[in-house]
């Protein structure tokens, strides 16, 4: 059989696969990313059938999912709506990062992992999936709820933090030096702040220059958009997931729409390969002797993650049962979780057991996230119904 053969075979199979883990998550009502990354495990190294002939193409589409995440991320805030909830919202914000952080600094140092694994755990824990929340969020039909608002402030803070933390473990990885480090970290905030003035600014010139009356046309502009402005980000050492998450908030109004229509599919797509990449390249033999920590990890970010939603919740003068879902909902992690462990051990700067500590993490996280969203509701209820009411005239 010759060498293309067996690609096109693996490439297949390795879709048909995610297509039919899609299906089974749609059905028992969870996200996918859990089975996406427990079907690479099963087939990566040390896997039952290991798949060694599709590496180039899987890594390469990989990374393509990545950007399409955080373009379509962008695409859901405008420039104005993101300035406004960082203003409202940033106390949370930074209360999220160092209360979630905590404990994934704390572990790092008790393994021995050092101040490099120390700021790469402590992101992996740190940041919400996203993705999951506000899938979450349309499901359970909660996208009206006066805590909605608050969450998205939440995570959009998170992601602009990334936008900082991204360069600076870039430069932890390579071994840069402090004046190196403090380089990219300026270079960052400069790019941020000039696509922010960008976006507020001249917006609609940049929406006009990718949208066009033709699906065509408009898909492959917007995608050689992404990967252009994504390639060079990268060149800067910004980061190229972020940079298409600032593409993405520059582009605005019906574009941005018409854009997120046409490239959600791809993004499902390609950000599906990305989390099967990452499973294929963890050895599942490796796992068994994190998946404490990764336990520990999981107990401790739910307390911290549903503290975080509901102070976030009660400084806004929302309600307590508002406040318990904000909470909730805030504790699944995934995409982003993965994205800073795999930059981490793509540069072989961390021992290899941090790889598998994350994926048992994120699969922990990832499933329990959306149970304790949904049921965090008809819980609270149920709570309060078994306090006594106060006698009349108490």
């Amino acid at each position: 059989m010759s060498h293309t053969s067996l690609e096109l075979i693996e490439l297949g199979a390795v879709f048909l696969g995610l297509g039919l883990l899609g299906r089974l998550a749609g059905r028992i009502g969870m996200s996918p990313i859990p089975l996406y990354l427990i079907g690479g495990v099963c087939f990566g190294t040390g896997g039952f059938v290991p798949l060694g002939n599709i590496g180039n193409f899987t890594t390469l589409a990989g990374e393509v999912g990545v950007v399409l995440l955080l373009l379509l991320l962008g695409l859901e805030y405008s420039a104005a709506e993101l300035t406004t909830g960082l203003r409202r919202s940033w106390p949370a914000g930074v209360l999220d990062i160092v209360l979630n952080a905590a404990p994934g600094v704390a572990v790092a140092l008790a393994l021995g992992w050092g101040p490099v694994g120390a700021a790469v755990l402590g992101g992996v824990t740190s940041i919400s999936s996203s993705g999951i929340v506000a899938k979450v969020l349309a499901d359970l039909g909660r996208l009206g709820n006066r805590e909605t608002p608050v969450i998205l402030s939440v995570l959009v803070f998170e992601d602009l933090a990334m936008a900082v933390y991204l360069p600076i473990l870039t430069a932890l990885l390579i071994g840069v030096s402090f004046l190196g480090g403090l380089e990219a970290v300026a270079i960052s905030l400069a790019v941020v702040a000039v696509v922010l003035v960008v976006a507020l600014r001249y917006g609609r010139f940049v929406s006009a220059v990718v949208d066009s009356p033709d699906r065509e046309v408009f898909l492959l502009k917007v995608l050689g958009t992404a990967l252009l402005v994504a390639g060079i980000a990268s060149a800067l050492q910004v980061s190229a997931a972020v940079g298409a998450f600032l593409l993405g908030i520059a582009i605005s109004g019906s574009t941005a729409e018409n854009a997120a229509r046409l490239l959600e599919p791809l993004r499902d797509l390609f950000a599906a390969v990305f989390f099967v990449v990452f499973g294929l390249n963890t050895d599942p033999r490796t796992i068994p002797p994190v998946l404490g920590w990764a336990v520990v990890l999981a107990v401790a970010t739910t307390v911290t993650k549903f503290a975080t939603g509901w102070l976030a919740a009660q400084w806004q003068g929302i309600r307590m049962l508002g406040r318990a879902r904000a909470g909730a909902a805030l504790i699944a992690h995934g995409e982003f979780s993965i994205v800073i462990a795999g930059l981490a051990v793509s540069y072989a700067a961390v021992p290899s057991e941090l790889a598998a500590l994350a994926t048992a993490y994120v699969l922990l996280m990832a499933v329990f996230g959306p149970i304790a969203a949904r049921v965090v509701e008809p819980a609270m209820r149920w709570a309060r119904s078994k306090v006594p009411a106060p006698a009349p005239g108490a």
